[in-house]
């Protein structure tokens, strides 16, 4: 947004990994009926693209042009939520610890933040969009119609991880995840450009004790209470 004007209302759901912004975020857009912008997947597909074409993690200029032509959709085919790359299906790789490692190293390249910054932005469509990411109420849309902080304690995030690899059938250590968690948070904090923060008016919303339709059931009672929805 910044110098254009918003063509329709936006809420912002930021947070550390694992604090369940993705599951909120899906389902508060479903409930409204509104645009979803999962930005952390652009980045894991920023990550993934990459691998596919054999550019360090560590070119910021090549892993920036990859970003500003990346050949990306999320088609919904019988009520299921597509991840496409260059025509692929990539929707379960781009989710491993692996990925999501190499997707926080690229995030915090600033020349690649900036090409996928007007990308984000574009997103912003009527009637209207939930964007869930680390920087949507900072940096991409920071007069955003309302903006969420979601937060988790390391511990209650590993446990969620361990539990989701668990039922996938996945071979987890719940130490080795918490610890990924944590030099995470510190790389995201910490970064020079657009480090993981709540933005200053934003409402923090700790999930570590709350249900997932508690913390969806309190989201639209925020946007109901700025009369962006009635009768949800």
């Amino acid at each position: 947004m910044n110098d254009r004007v918003a063509v329709a209302p936006v809420v912002t759901i930021d947070g550390p990994g694992g604090a369940g912004k993705g599951t909120i975020s899906g389902l508060v857009a479903e409930r409204l009926g509104w645009h979803l912008l999962d930005s952390g997947a652009l980045y894991r597909l920023t990550a993934q693209a990459a691998v596919k074409h054999n550019v360090a993690v560590d070119d910021e200029l090549g892993l920036a042009r990859l970003a500003e032509q990346l050949d990306v959709a999320f088609p919904v085919e019988e009520g299921q939520p597509r991840t496409l790359l260059e025509g692929e299906d990539v929707g379960q790789v781009i989710r491993t610890e692996q990925a999501g490692e190499r997707a926080s190293q690229v995030a915090a390249l600033p020349a690649v933040r900036q090409a996928l910054l007007q990308r984000q932005r574009d997103f912003c469509q009527a009637p209207g969009l939930v964007a869930d990411g680390r920087d949507m109420g900072t940096v991409v849309f920071p007069d955003a119609t309302l903006k969420i902080f979601l937060t988790a304690s390391a511990d209650e995030r590993a446990r969620r991880r361990y539990l989701q690899l668990q039922e996938a059938g996945v071979d987890a250590s719940l130490s080795s995840l918490l610890k990924e968690i944590q030099a995470r948070d510190a790389r995201d904090t910490q970064r020079s450009v657009a480090p993981l923060k709540p933005a200053d008016d934003a409402i923090t919303l700790d999930t570590t004790r709350l249900s997932i339709p508690e913390v969806v059931d309190r989201l639209t009672e925020l946007l109901a209470q700025r009369g962006l929805v009635s009768g949800v």
